[in-house]
Order: structure tokens, then C-alpha cells, then sequence
């Protein structure tokens, strides 16, 4: 099962490497656009478009192939030079600023020997881009000094621009640094939350197996208990004058308590264990028997099941009906007496169950000693199946009725 801080980590993998991929050839492809649309609305034809194709692919191959995209960047400057590709102008020299956005890619992306051998290629590239821009030849007669006005030696200008570019490439290094250390950052947040997420999600879960088989507990010992005292009551009432109904109470004692010491040992296993798919199960099967044995402590029980449904349910839908049952029955014994009187209805379709307990009796078994957590318990268990539980005592004749249904999967489709 897919814990939170693994969904989490693998959704903030999946966005980092879909970042990693696109994000430099992204950026090539919308420098390119806007360099070629900037030229051919200056001026009103279609400008030569192999220098921005070549700064493109540098800034785009800078996360896949960093070391290719630096050297690719030191022949365009070379090219330059010699006169292969066209020359800055004094419209088009900031698009040489794409070595600095390669550059900053590279520090972004990647560590180490990688990382730090883009600043000699920078440095080479900012010599380039100095002497190509600033120094005027036969076959490039404009140059900065034209373009500026300026009055200084063309060399001085190559210096100056060579400095400025590698300025420029170094502060987007160093951006593209702290970038990549920011990113550090909320990386080890997220590693932390998802831990946080885990740690929350075993104390829900611990929460809820204790929730669980305290419920468990509670319906196989108070079962268990409210017959033995009322096997126990009768026994010794009766232990004068009919010895032998005496002995087979008892006998009844024993069995109880002998199932009792058995369920409570297969849920403590279940506490200590790794799973517990061993344990025993109940199903609607069960239910009768259920009932027989609580009429052999004296209650008068009718059970009616109608209907059939062609959807079943499930296996933890039958042991939330069952269990209902038996503390609906334990209630009544220990609120109604040995001598209750008790109605069991199971009506089921296609859309589910429908159960109701109806019981009524001349006084309680054992004292109260205040709110339980029987009808909780139900309750909770009536939802985790999917349904509802209601529990009412009604004034008019005094019975207590507890109503319950449990959809299958058709019938919670069919109420959605």
C-alpha cells in the first residue's frame, strides 16, 4: 500500500525530472521565437536566423549535455571570429547572454567537476564575444566604438566587453548556485514531510487496530461474561433443589469461558502477530447458532431471515452484521434479564440488509455502572461496513429496538 511520503516523494520526482528535461530546451526554443520575431520586425525582412539557431541549441543541450553545450558555445565564438557566422551587431550583441543562461542551467542541474569547468568555457567565450564586439576589422568595419560613440582604443573596448560578459556568465553561475541549493532545501522539506506524513499515518493506523480490537474484545468478553453470570445465577438458585440443572449450568459455564479464553487469546495473537488473516471468522452463517445458544440461558429469541440477494456481502460486512447481533443480544440480557424477550429480523435484497433487534424484559442482570461502549461500538462498526445503526429505547412498550443496514455494492451505488 502506497504510504503518503511515497506518494509524495514520487509526485515531486516525477515534476523535478519533467522540469530537468524541458526546462532548457524550452527556454532555447522561446529565445530563438523571440530573437527571429525582434529581427524581422526591426527590419521588415527575414533576418539571417543561423546565429540565434546556434545560441538555441546552446542554452538547450545545457542540462542534457552540459559539456557539449560550453564547447559548442566556444566554436560559435571561434565561427565568429574567423567570419562563418554573423557577427554581432548593435541590435543583436545582447543575444550573446545565451552562454549566460547555459551557464546558469548547468549550475542549476549539476555538481561537481561538471559544474564548475563552465566558468573556464565562460571565461574563453567572454574573450570571443569581447574581441568580435569590440575590435573592427575589413570584414566586420562596424564594431562597439561605432555603434557607442565611444572614443576609446578598440582593444580597451574588447577588455571592457570581455569583463562585462564574464561578469554577467559569473553572477548567473553563481544565481544558478543558489538555485540548485534553494531546490537542496525544499527537497529535504518535502523528505521531512513525507516522514511526518508516514509517522501520522502508522499512529492513525495504530489508532485504528486499537480502536478495532478493543471492540472485538468488548463483544467477546461481555457476551461471554453476561452468560456466565446469568449460567452462574441460575446454578445457584438452583444448586439446592435441582442439582442436576445445576450441573449442566455449570457445564454451560465451562464451554462459555473455555470460547471466551479462546477468543481473547486469538485477539491478542492478532495484537502480537503480522497479520490476522489465521484468526477464526464469523460470517451470517453463524447467526443461528448465535441465537440458540442464548435461548439455552433462558431468553425467548425469534429470528426471522427473509429475502436473498444476489449481490453477497462482503466478508467484514457479515462479521459487522454478526457482531451486531451478539451486542444487541448481550444487551438485552444484561438489561432485559435472563428472561427477555427478543426479536431478530434479517431482511436482505440486492441493495443490502436490514436488521433490527427488538427486546423486552422484566428488569437488568447485572447493575449499570453507566455508559458502555456497546452501542459505539456498534455504531462504528455499522459504518465502517458502509451503513448506519440507530438505537432507541421506546417509551410506549418499553422495548428497546436497535435498526441497522449494510449495503453491498450495488445498493451503496444505488444510494450514492
Amino acid at each position: 500500500m502506497q504510504t503518503p511520503s511515497r506518494v509524495l516523494g514520487r509526485t515531486t520526482t516525477r515534476i523535478l525530472v519533467v522540469v530537468r528535461q524541458l526546462v532548457a530546451p524550452l527556454a532555447g526554443a522561446l529565445f530563438f521565437v523571440l530573437w527571429f520575431v525582434a529581427e524581422y520586425n526591426r527590419h521588415g525582412d527575414h533576418p539571417s536566423p543561423e546565429l540565434f539557431a546556434l545560441l538555441a541549441v546552446v542554452i538547450a543541450l545545457s542540462v542534457w549535455m552540459p559539456v557539449v553545450a560550453m564547447g559548442l558555445a566556444v566554436v560559435v565564438g571561434v565561427l565568429q571570429l574567423v567570419g562563418l557566422v554573423a557577427t554581432p551587431n548593435e541590435n543583436t550583441w545582447p543575444a550573446e547572454a545565451a552562454v549566460a543562461f547555459a551557464v546558469f542551467f548547468i549550475a542549476v542541474f549539476h555538481r561537481g567537476l561538471t559544474r564548475s569547468l563552465a566558468l573556464p568555457a565562460l571565461a574563453v567565450c567572454s574573450v570571443l564575444f569581447g574581441v568580435v564586439t569590440g575590435v573592427p576589422t575589413d570584414a566586420r568595419p562596424s564594431a562597439w566604438g561605432s555603434w557607442t560613440g565611444s572614443t576609446g582604443h578598440p582593444r580597451q573596448d574588447a577588455l571592457l566587453l570581455a569583463l562585462g560578459g564574464f561578469g554577467v556568465g559569473v553572477a548567473a553561475w553563481l544565481l544558478g548556485v543558489l538555485s540548485a541549493w534553494i531546490l537542496s532545501l525544499v527537497g529535504r522539506d518535502v523528505e521531512r514531510t513525507g516522514d511526518e506524513l508516514d509517522r501520522i499515518d502508522v499512529e492513525l493506523r495504530l489508532s485504528e487496530d486499537r480502536a478495532r480490537i478493543s471492540r472485538d474484545v468488548h463483544d467477546a468478553l461481555a457476551h461471554s461474561l453476561a452468560v456466565i453470570v446469568s449460567q452462574a445465577q441460575g446454578a445457584a438458585a438452583l444448586s439446592a433443589t435441582r442439582p442436576a440443572v445445576a450441573g449442566e449450568a455449570l457445564a454451560t459455564v465451562t464451554d462459555v469461558a473455555r470460547t471466551a479464553l479462546v477468543d481473547v487469546r486469538s485477539l491478542v495473537e492478532r495484537i502480537t502477530g503480522d497479520d490476522d488473516t489465521t484468526a477464526p471468522r464469523v460470517s451470517l452463517d453463524d447467526v443461528p447458532a448465535l441465537v440458540e445458544s442464548m435461548r439455552q440461558v433462558g431468553m425467548g429469541i425469534t429470528l426471522a431471515e427473509t429475502g436473498d440477494a444476489a449481490a453477497p456481502l462482503t466478508e467484514a460486512q457479515e462479521v459487522a452484521v454478526y457482531r451486531i447481533v451478539q451486542e444487541s443480544l448481550t444487551n438485552a440480557l444484561k438489561h432485559a434479564g435472563s428472561d427477555a424477550t427478543v426479536r431478530v429480523d434479517m431482511a436482505r435484497d440486492d441493495t443490502g440488509l436490514r436488521l433490527e433487534v427488538e427486546s423486552s424484559g422484566a428488569g437488568p442482570l447485572v447493575a449499570s455502572t453507566g455508559r458502555g461502549i456497546g452501542i459505539a461500538g456498534m455504531t462504528e462498526r455499522a459504518r465502517l461496513a458502509g451503513g448506519w445503526l440507530s438505537a432507541v429505547h421506546e417509551s410506549g412498550t418499553g422495548s428497546f429496538v436497535v435498526t441497522a443496514f449494510v449495503p453491498t455494492a450495488r445498493g451503496g451505488e444505488q444510494n450514492a
